[in-house]
C-alpha cells in the first residue's frame, strides 16, 4: 500500500422532512405515550422512572391535603414525565408507519419449486413452506416469494416497496447483482432464484422490526450514559432525603411535595427524557436516506470512524472509463486515427467502447456507422479474453483490418501480422497509465505488415466535489483509502487526483481484510462499503460494514448496514449521521447539566430564606414567593423538554470541524444556553405564576 498526501473529505446536511413535529404527529403519538407510563416500561429509564415515583406520590399527598400548591406540582410532575414519553412516541411514529407500509408489500405467495435448476418440473408450494436452498422460478408478474440469489436467467425486478425507488433494477446469476428480496416483483423475462432465508426470517422482516424499533437495542454509549445518569439521580436523592434533617434543626422543615420538586429539578431529567428519542431519531435519520442500519451500535460505530476504505469504481469515479483524447502516431492524422477507433469500437458494447465512438463524433464530426454501410464487413466484439474490438473490411479482394484494445493484447496482434509497434508508442502508453488513465492501442492492416495508428486515452473520471468532501472528512480526524483493482501507478495519479489520504492498489479480499486488521490493530474504527461474496469477509470485519442492496446475500449478511439505493458514496453521509448521532446526545447532555444551576437558584432560596435571611442573596430573579419560585422551576422543567423534542427529533446540525472545536462549541451553545435559559425561563413563568389569585407574595 503507497501513501498519498492531499486534502479531502465533507458531506451534506439534509434537512428534515416537514411534518416531523406537527401538531397531528403529536396527537397521533399520545395514547402510546399515555401507554408507557407503564411501571414496567419507565424503569428502563431510571431518570424518568423517578420523576413516574414522584409523581404518584405527590398525587397521593395532594389527596389527603389538597391545596393548589400540591395538585400543580402534581400535574406537572405528570406533564413532565408524559412529555418524556411524547418525545419516544414520536420518534418512533414515523419508522411504525414506513413499517407498515412494508407490511402491505409482504405477501405470502404460492412459489413454483423446481427440483433443479435445469428441470422444467414445477411444484406450486406456499411461500411460507419455502425453505433455505430451495430453487423456485420467477417470470414476468409473478412476485418473488422469498430472499434469494439468482442462478439461473436475467430479469427486471420492480424494488420499489423496498427502496421506494420507482426504476426497475436488473438482477441476474452469476455476478454481484444477483440477490432478489421476497416481496418484489419480476417485470420482464425469467429467473431461477435459490432461497437463502426462511420464512419469517427475511430480509423484509427484518427491515419491519427495525424500523418500528422492536430490535433497537441500547448502545454501549447510551448504556454508559444511562449509568451516569442513574448515579447523579442516586447522589441527588441521597442529597434530597438527607437535607430534611439539617432542614428540621434549622427549623426549616420541609414537605414531601416541596422535596419531590426539588430531587425532580436538580436530577438530570432533561436528557434522561430525550436519550431513547435521539437514538431512535439518529436510526430514522438513515432509514430517511434508505439505509437499514442492523443496530444502533453500528450508528454509534459510524460517528466513531477514523479510517474510510472507498472503492475507487463508482464512488470516488464515476464507475465508466470515458475516451478523454485521440493521440496520433507515426504521421497518421488525428481524423484517420478517430475514424479507425470509432470504426473498430462498434462491436465493443462497453461503456468504454461506446465513449470512443461518442469522442470521434464530438471531436471530429464522425457519425457512427452500421453494418449496411460498410459492405463486407464482418465484426469483432470486444471479449474479456482478447481484450480486443474491431472489424474487416473487404473492399476489391482487399481485407482491411482494425482492432483497438489493451495495449498488450494489440501488440500481440500486431507482432502476428508482421509488424512492430514503435518506441513512442510504447512512451505514450507508460504516460498515460503513470497519469492514471488506461492507454488502448488502435492499429490496422490492409495488404501489408500491421501498424500502429495511435492511441486512444481513457480516463477515469473523478466525482466533482470529491476533493473537497475528502478535505472536510480530514478535518474531522476521519482517514480517508482508496481501494482499487488498478495498478499501484494508476492508483497512486488518481489517488492524487482525488484528494485522498491514502490508496491499497491491486487489491485483494485478502489486502483488504489485512488493512482493516491493521487499522484497527492501531486502536481506529473503520468503515467500508462492498457488493460481491470476495467483500463479505471485508465487511464482517469492519466496524461500519455497509452492503449494498444490489450485491450477494453473502454481502448482506456481513455487513451491519444495508443501502437500498446502493450507492458507494453514501458511506460518508452515514459518518456524517453518526456523528450527529453523537453531537447531538452530547449537546443536549451538556444543555441538561448546564440547567440545574438556575434551579439551585430558584428553589435552595426559597425553602431556606425564611431560616437564613442571608440566602436572599441568591434569589437573584426576584422571584415572587417561595411557592411559585419552586412551582416555575417544575414547569420550566416539564416545558423545556417540549422544547427541544424537535432538536433531538431532527439533531443538532452537523459542520465538519475538530474534536476540539466541536467541544468549544457545544459548551459555547448548550453548556451557555442551558445556563441562561433557565434563569429567563423560570423568571417568565413566576410572572405568569403570580398574576393567578393566591399565589404572590
Amino acid at each position: 500500500m503507497s501513501s498519498v498526501n492531499a486534502p479531502a473529505p465533507t458531506g451534506r446536511q439534509q434537512s428534515t422532512p416537514a411534518g416531523l413535529f406537527e401538531p397531528r404527529r403529536l396527537l397521533v403519538s399520545l395514547p402510546a405515550a399515555l401507554r408507557k407510563l407503564d411501571p414496567r416500561l419507565m424503569v428502563r429509564s431510571p431518570v424518568m422512572f423517578v420523576v413516574e415515583v414522584g409523581s404518584v406520590l405527590t398525587t397521593v399527598l395532594a389527596l389527603v391535603d389538597p391545596g393548589w400548591f400540591a395538585w400543580s406540582i402534581a400535574v406537572w410532575l405528570w406533564l413532565t414525565v408524559v412529555f418524556a414519553n411524547l418525545a419516544e412516541a414520536v420518534a418512533e411514529g414515523r419508522g411504525k408507519a414506513q413499517a407498515d407500509t412494508l407490511r402491505r408489500a409482504r405477501t405470502d405467495t404460492v412459489a413454483r419449486r423446481v427440483p433443479a435448476a435445469d428441470s422444467g418440473a414445477e411444484e406450486p408450494v406456499p411461500g411460507s413452506e419455502l425453505r433455505i436452498g430451495d430453487l423456485v422460478v420467477c417470470e414476468a408478474g409473478d412476485t418473488v416469494p422469498g430472499d434469494g440469489d439468482v442462478v439461473e436467467g436475467v430479469a427486471s425486478v420492480d424494488e420499489s416497496a423496498i427502496t421506494g425507488e420507482s426504476a426497475p433494477v436488473i438482477r441476474e446469476s452469476g455476478g454481484d447483482r444477483s440477490a432478489v428480496t421476497g416481496g418484489t416483483r419480476v417485470l420482464s423475462d425469467r429467473i431461477v432464484v435459490r432461497i437463502t432465508a426462511k420464512p419469517g426470517e427475511t430480509f423484509l422482516d427484518r427491515m419491519i422490526g427495525l424500523v418500528e424499533g422492536a430490535a433497537r437495542q441500547k448502545t454501549p454509549n447510551e448504556i454508559a450514559l444511562n449509568i451516569l445518569l442513574a448515579s447523579l439521580t442516586i447522589v441527588f436523592l441521597l442529597a434530597t432525603v438527607t437535607l430534611q434533617p439539617f432542614a428540621q434543626y434549622a427549623g426549616a422543615e420541609q414537605s414531601m411535595t416541596v422535596l419531590t420538586a426539588l430531587l425532580v429539578c436538580l436530577i438530570p431529567t432533561t436528557i434522561g427524557a430525550l436519550l431513547s428519542a435521539i437514538g431512535i431519531a439518529g436510526m430514522d435519520r438513515l432509514v430517511q436516506r434508505n439505509v437499514l442500519a442492523m443496530s444502533g451500535r453500528a450508528v454509534e460505530a459510524a460517528g466513531d470512524v477514523t479510517t474510510l476504505l472507498l472503492d475507487k469504481t463508482g464512488t470516488i469515479t464515476l464507475g465508466n472509463r470515458e475516451a478523454a483524447r485521440f493521440v496520433p502516431l507515426g504521421g497518421t492524422d488525428a481524423t484517420e486515427l478517430a475514424d479507425a477507433a470509432q470504426l473498430s469500437s462498434l462491436a465493443d458494447e462497453t461503456p468504454e467502447g461506446r465513449s470512443v465512438v461518442v469522442l470521434a463524433k464530438q471531436q471530429h464530426g464522425l457519425r457512427a456507422r452500421d453494418e449496411g454501410e460498410l459492405g463486407n464487413a464482418e465484426f469483432v466484439p470486444f471479449t474479456a479474453q482478447t481484450r480486443m474490438s474491431g472489424v474487416d473490411v473487404t473492399q476489391d479482394g482487399r481485407v482491411h483490418r482494425v482492432r483497438k484494445g489493451a495495449a498488450e493484447s494489440v501488440t500481440a496482434w500486431v507482432a502476428e501480422r508482421g509488424g512492430t509497434v514503435p518506441d513512442d508508442a510504447r512512451r505514450t502508453v507508460e504516460e498515460i497509465a503513470a497519469s492514471g488513465g488506461t492507454p488502448l492501442l488502435v492499429a490496422s492492416e490492409n495488404g501489408g505488415a500491421a501498424r500502429v495508428l495511435g492511441v486512444v486515452h481513457l480516463k477515469d473520471v473523478v466525482k466533482h466535489g470529491m476533493r473537497e468532501r475528502f478535505a472536510e472528512l480530514r478535518s474531522m480526524g476521519i482517514r480517508t483509502v482508496m481501494i482499487t483493482g488498478d495498478n499501484p501507478l494508476t492508483a497512486r495519479a488518481i489517488a492524487d487526483e482525488a484528494g485522498v489520504d491514502d490508496f491499497l492498489a491491486e487489491a485483494t479480499p485478502e489486502g483488504k481484510m489485512a488493512l482493516i486488521r491493521q487499522e484497527q490493530g492501531e486502536g481506529k474504527l473503520v468503515a467500508m462499503t462492498g457488493d460481491g461474496t470476495n467483500d463479505a469477509p471485508a465487511l464482517a470485519q469492519a466496524d461500519v460494514g455497509v452492503a449494498m442492496n444490489t450485491g450477494t446475500s453473502a454481502a448482506k449478511e456481513a455487513g451491519n448496514m444495508v443501502d437500498l439505493d446502493s450507492n458507494p458514496t453514501k458511506l460518508i453521509e452515514i459518518v456524517e449521521i453518526g456523528k450527529q448521532l453523537l453531537i447531538t446526545r452530547g449537546a443536549l447532555t451538556t444543555f441538561s447539566l448546564a440547567n440545574d444551576v438556575a434551579k439551585y437558584f430558584a428553589i435552595i432560596p426559597a425553602m431556606f430564606v425564611t431560616a437564613y435571611p442571608g440566602l436572599e442573596a441568591l434569589d437573584v430573579m426576584r422571584l415572587s414567593s417561595p411557592q411559585s419560585a419552586i412551582l416555575s422551576a417544575v414547569v420550566f422543567n416539564a416545558l423545556v423538554i417540549v422544547a427541544l423534542v424537535p432538536l433531538a427529533l431532527r439533531g443538532v446540525r452537523y459542520r465538519p470541524m475538530s474534536a476540539d472545536g466541536m467541544l468549544r462549541r457545544n459548551l459555547g451553545i448548550y453548556g451557555l444556553g442551558g445556563l441562561v435559559a433557565p434563569f429567563i425561563g423560570i423568571k417568565l413563568i413566576d410572572l405568569l405564576v403570580s398574576l393567578v389569585p393566591g399565589t404572590g407574595s
